[in-house]
């Protein structure tokens, strides 16, 4: 479902609680939820906490007999539980020994790295933390998202994600995004006045639902429900609350679907030929089983989860986390980066550095005091807290110019909230000595749009100032003497007083994080809602050259492919509001990039939703966090390049399992095929081509270590499932060839028996099919060029040591092996030096033709739909333990 369509069939009736507490008054409702204005003590508050539960859709911690679960639940392993049991009942007791032990191993080794991986996911997001502004014990106090319970009177702003759904008990100016509940896109304005009958949950405008976003204004509510007794927790519930898949899960899914094509092709012919053959019905029956399980990857899961795992670990010592594990192979597949630059490119420490009177109306120290004035919150009294400030707002109360300013004796009688539409805050107050008045500060643009008879300098002052690379807030005000309450009209007719100048220098290290980047494929592009000239200079102090400026009211003016083709090459989007932020990332996404977008305001949460991959900062608002799919501990571009190429190597790793399994797999299991129509017996039994599979695979669990060679993490890969099946027949069909030597060998030279010929194909098919994975891991002369990592050596030789090992064990007669003689192994190295040898010619060839890799052609756009944003929101509603704050 696409994301501008309304979302599925669900009840929009509203909770019973939430309907009741709409259509009551505000003192019955505070009585019936025995809550008051001072708030829930905290004895109280924890007592309906143990009662209640956490305010989250579901417990999310990795549980073993989950986990087990799902191990349980593959294809292969049921296939692999058939097999053994139709052994039982025919008295095979050695294959049923055989398999029994492989489904063991195969389920135990499956288990532990799942298992690890999800443990991984847990220790990241428990350092994710989401929190709700309540009143406990009479005071304003923060508190994690999930122990916010009934009866809490929670505060709301601008930006924040309602955490509960409540009924308001006080608003100014309050409205809501609640398009995530309702598929509408417009803002709902908020009030206090009473529902009266049914109504539907978009008419319950005296509540706020959880995971809706406060646009603009603020209010004060009383929760009413939590978790999934939410109208978003039973939404959320009824769809199972699943993330959708990444592109790399669905790559995962149709490589599934090539091997279950072949694998089914390959057992059919062999079944039926067998049975015309004349074959035991039931031989030619678990042949065709072991065939079908041999030629899949068993531990493919095992190997993605211990891939992502390991790679998480190592992000996560970048201070980078990812609320999923496997957005981090998304990371990796970025090669557009679309950012701010305050924090990323600048060092994001703002100060003000002027202060600018226009006209001779205003001193500097009634400019500054009229800036204070004009804050949304009322700082009367000193000292003044800033973590509720915006950047600029916080500067300026920082500022030493400020500590010697005093605003005492100047309350705010009305206050007319910041939004992104209008870009400015407007205050009612009482100035001393000048009476009432009406105060603006914001972006210069949009208050001069309101103020008359501006004076002749007042743009060339401000041009000048934005092309030295100053931020800019326009201070403007009017008298009031008759006003008791500010409206929205009242913001006309101003004069403006002056310029307020603050400074945020460029990182010294911006230009090295922008060329490690570039060096990986990465285009990064500026979204930023400061004026051009102010971004043109920080891309040019940092010695940057800009492809191009896009202005926010020159793309409202464009069509979406006027829009695409000038996004392509343009560097800068300067004063572009939140949806133009969204569209100019849907449209690079049409383009078929795959697109990032690094926010952490409030105005960013639209465009975090629209990327491929969002990536926020742990200091973001909640509402950016929650949109995210990455957070960065801290905001440098530089981390965020480790992390796209941690994402890369997970992936090159991943697919050199995918194409040594496909080929090599189809390669023995079609020389199998092959054989048993020949042969008057089995060229091996189902129980060791089973033990075949198992013992390589295990080998390759040391692949998520391996090294990776560079050239290999400068662009990004995607599946291409023609390219995989190209590279299959051709090296499965190399590997057939040797297949079919080592039968020749066995029959004419050594006069081999039944035993004999089995263990001579069983050692020579685990030696071919390890070893080939030194070849293909790399594209350069394997160890000379390119040397795999210590743990893959050891454990590839390991493995073909075992597999020598085998028919002089112990265990050799109960396995069906026989000990081969001398001549045997010297011929064999031959043929191993002999296979590798030509692998390494074919893989020459194979790599300088046209497009022969993966991901040559472009990954088709993704686009998110509802359950995608429902699953998202509703990742924030999740507590991962008791013990965490975690949302």
């Amino acid at each position: 479902m696409m994301k501008d369509q309304k979302p599925p069939e669900v009840d929009l009736r509203p909770p019973s609680r939430l309907a009741r507490a709409a259509s009551q008054e505000i003192p019955d409702v505070m009585e019936q939820l025995d809550a008051r204005p001072e708030g829930l003590s905290s004895e109280e508050a924890r007592r309906r906490l143990t009662a209640i539960g956490p305010n989250a859709l579901r417990a999310h911690r990795a549980r073993p007999l989950r986990v087990l679960g799902r191990q349980l639940k593959s294809p292969i392993l049921v296939l692999l539980f058939v097999t053994a049991t139709v052994s039982v009942f025919l008295g095979e007791a050695t294959n049923s020994v055989i398999i029994g032990v492989i489904l063991a191993a195969s389920i135990g080794l499956g288990f532990v790295n799942e298992f690890r991986a999800e443990q991984a996911a847990d220790a990241l997001h428990d350092q994710i933390t989401h929190t709700a502004a309540v009143i406990r014990d009479g005071a304003a106090t923060t508190i994690g998202v999930t122990e916010v319970v009934p009866g809490d009177i929670v505060r709301l702003s601008i930006g924040a994600v309602v955490p509960a759904d409540m009924r308001l008990i006080d608003t100014h100016d309050l409205s809501c995004d609640e398009g995530i509940l309702t598929g509408e896109s417009l803002p709902v304005a908020k009030s206090l006045a009473v529902v009266s009958g049914e109504a539907a949950i978009a008419e319950l405008h005296c509540c706020v639902l959880m995971g809706t976003v406060v646009l603009s204004g603020a209010a004060t509510a009383v929760v009413v429900d939590t978790g999934p007794r939410t109208q978003f927790g039973r939404i959320a519930v009824a769809l199972g609350a699943q993330q959708p898949q990444t592109e790399f899960q669905r790559g995962l899914g149709r490589f599934s679907l090539l091997l279950l094509e072949v694998a089914v092709a390959l057992t059919t012919v062999i079944f039926v030929v067998n049975v015309l053959l004349h074959r035991p019905v039931i031989d030619s029956l678990l042949f065709s089983l072991a065939i079908a399980v041999g030629i899949t990857p068993q531990l493919l899961p095992a190997v993605v989860s211990a891939s992502l795992a390991t790679g998480s670990r190592a992000l996560a010592k970048q201070r980078v986390l990812v609320k999923r594990l496997v957005c981090i192979e998304d990371l990796g597949d970025m090669d557009v980066l679309v950012t701010d630059k305050t924090g990323t490119l600048t060092e994001g420490r703002i100060s003000l550095t002027t202060v600018l009177p226009i006209g001779s109306a205003v001193t500097q120290e009634q400019l500054l005091l009229l800036g204070l004035l004009a804050t949304e919150a009322d700082y009367t009294v000193r000292p003044v807290s800033t973590s509720g400030l915006n950047a600029l707002d916080a500067a300026l109360w920082e500022s030493p110019q400020a500590a010697a300013t005093s605003t005492t004796g100047a309350p705010h009688i009305d206050v007319l909230p910041f939004d992104h539409d209008r870009r400015r805050t407007t205050v009612l107050v009482d100035v001393p000595h000048d009476g009432r008045m009406i105060v603006t500060k914001g972006a210069p643009e949009d208050v001069l749009a309101i103020c008359v008879d501006i004076p002749a300098e007042a743009q060339g002052v401000l041009d000048q100032e934005y092309a030295e690379g100053g931020r800019v807030v326009a201070v403007a005000h009017a008298m009031a003497t008759d006003r008791d309450h500010l409206r929205p009209e009242d913001e006309s007719g101003l004069t403006l007083d002056g310029l307020l100048v603050f400074l945020d220098r460029p990182k010294s290290d911006a230009r090295q994080a922008l060329d490690a980047l570039a060096a990986l494929g990465v285009s990064v592009k500026i979204a930023t809602g400061d004026n051009a000239l102010v971004a043109q200079k920080v891309l040019s102090d940092i010695g940057l050259a800009s492809g191009g400026t896009l202005i926010g009211t020159t793309i409202e003016t464009m069509d979406d492919d006027a829009l695409r083709e000038a996004a392509a090459t343009a560097t800068i989007f300067a004063r572009v509001s939140p949806e133009q932020k969204a569209r100019v990332i849907r449209v690079l996404r049409r383009s078929g990039r795959s697109v990032a977008f690094l926010g952490d305001g409030v105005n960013d949460a639209l465009a975090l939703h629209q990327a491929d991959i969002g990536i926020s900062v742990e200091t973001a608002a909640d509402v950016a966090k929650d949109a995210a799919d990455v957070l960065l501990l801290d905001k440098d571009l530089g981390v965020l390049a480790a992390g796209v190429m941690e994402g890369r190597r997970i992936f090159a790793n991943t697919i050199k399992y995918v194409l040594m399994g496909a080929s090599s797999n189809f390669g023995n299991m079609f020389s199998a095929s092959v054989a048993s129509l020949t042969l008057p017996f089995l060229p091996m039994t189902p129980g060791q081509i089973l033990l075949n599979n198992l013992l390589y695979d295990t080998g390759q669990l040391a692949i998520p270590g391996d090294h990776v060679d560079p050239e290999q993490l400068l662009t990004p890969s995607h599946w291409d499932i023609g390219y995989i099946r190209r590279f299959m027949l051709l090296f499965g069909s190399i590997s057939s060839v040797f297949d079919f030597a080592t039968f020749a060998l066995m029959l004419f030279v050594f006069h081999a028996g039944q035993s004999e010929f089995q263990s001579g194909w069983f050692i020579e098919s685990i030696a071919t099919q390890t070893l080939i994975i030194f070849a293909i891991r790399t594209r350069r002369v394997p160890f000379f060029r390119s040397r795999p990592s210590l743990g893959l050596a050891l454990a590839s030789f390991g493995v073909v040591g075992v597999g020598v090992w085998l028919p002089y064990s112990p265990l050799s007669r109960i396995l069906g092996f026989h000990p081969l003689p001398f001549p045997f192994f010297l011929v064999l190295v031959a043929m191993v030096v002999a296979y590798l040898v030509l692998v390494e010619i074919a893989k020459a060839r194979f790599f300088s033709g046209p497009a022969q890799q993966p991901g040559a052609a472009d990954a088709p756009a993704r686009r998110r739909g509802y359950h995608h944003r429902v699953s998202r929101r509703a990742a924030r509603f999740t507590t991962r333990s008791p013990r965490t704050r975690s949302g």
